[in-house]
C-alpha cells in the first residue's frame, strides 16, 4: 500500500424533483406550504473526497458528479476516470461500501488495469464511517431543503452551489472525517485558523 496516496472517499446519492422536507422558520401562523408538481424525476450524484495521507497542507479535495438516473458500472467506471484527472494520476487508495456495481466481474477488471488506483471496502452496514455521508447530509439539510423545483436542472444547481458552499470552507471536509472517529496519519490537521 502506497502510504504517500490520497485516501479518498466515495459515495453515491439520489435526489429527485420532490423536495426534501425540513423543518423551517415561519412568522407565527403563517405555515409555510411548498408546491410542486409530484414528479418523480430522478438525479445520482456522486462525490469523491480525498485527503493526502502525509501532505495535510495539500487540504481534502472534492470530486463531485451528478447524472441523470442512477450510477451502473459502467458510469461508476466513467467517474473514477474523472477522480484520475482530478488527482493528476497520483496513487489513490479509494475507500467505498460494498455496493455490488463497485465490486462487479468489470469493476474488478478495469482497476486491474490501473496502477494508480488501489480499492478498499469499507465494513457493511458502516454508513457512518464514510466521510461523504456527512457531505449529502449537509446538502440535504440546506441547499436542497424543501426545494420544489420544476426541472433537475434547479436540483442540479442548488446542488454544486452546496458543493461550493463545502469547497470554500476547509473545515467542513475535515470534520466531516472528524466525525467518522477515523484518522489519516499525522493524526493531526493542519491549524486553519492561523493566517498564513
Amino acid at each position: 500500500m502506497n502510504t504517500r496516496a490520497w485516501i479518498v472517499f466515495l459515495d453515491e446519492s439520489g435526489v429527485s424533483l420532490l423536495p426534501q422536507i425540513r423543518r423551517t422558520y415561519a412568522p407565527r401562523g403563517r405555515t409555510p406550504l411548498l408546491r410542486h408538481r409530484l414528479n418523480w424525476k430522478r438525479a445520482s450524484m456522486a462525490a469523491a473526497l480525498g485527503y493526502h495521507s502525509t501532505d495535510f497542507d495539500r487540504g481534502p479535495r472534492l470530486c463531485f458528479h451528478l447524472k441523470p438516473g442512477s450510477y451502473d458500472t459502467i458510469a461508476l467506471i466513467e467517474v473514477l476516470e474523472q477522480v484520475k484527472v482530478f488527482y493528476r494520476g497520483e496513487p489513490v487508495i479509494l475507500v467505498w461500501d460494498g455496493l455490488s456495481a463497485h465490486w462487479s466481474r468489470a469493476m474488478r477488471a478495469w482497476v486491474g488495469e490501473q496502477d494508480w488506483l488501489t480499492l478498499e471496502r469499507l465494513p457493511a452496514y458502516a454508513p457512518e464511517l464514510n466521510p461523504v455521508e456527512l457531505l449529502w447530509s449537509s446538502l440535504k439539510k440546506r441547499e436542497l431543503a424543501n426545494l420544489a423545483g420544476d426541472h433537475l436542472a434547479d436540483v442540479a444547481d442548488a446542488t454544486e452551489q452546496g458543493v461550493h458552499r463545502i469547497n470554500r470552507n476547509q473545515h467542513l471536509p475535515w470534520s466531516y472525517l472528524a466525525h467518522t472517529g477515523l484518522t489519516i496519519h499525522p493524526p493531526h490537521p493542519p491549524d486553519l485558523r492561523k493566517v498564513q
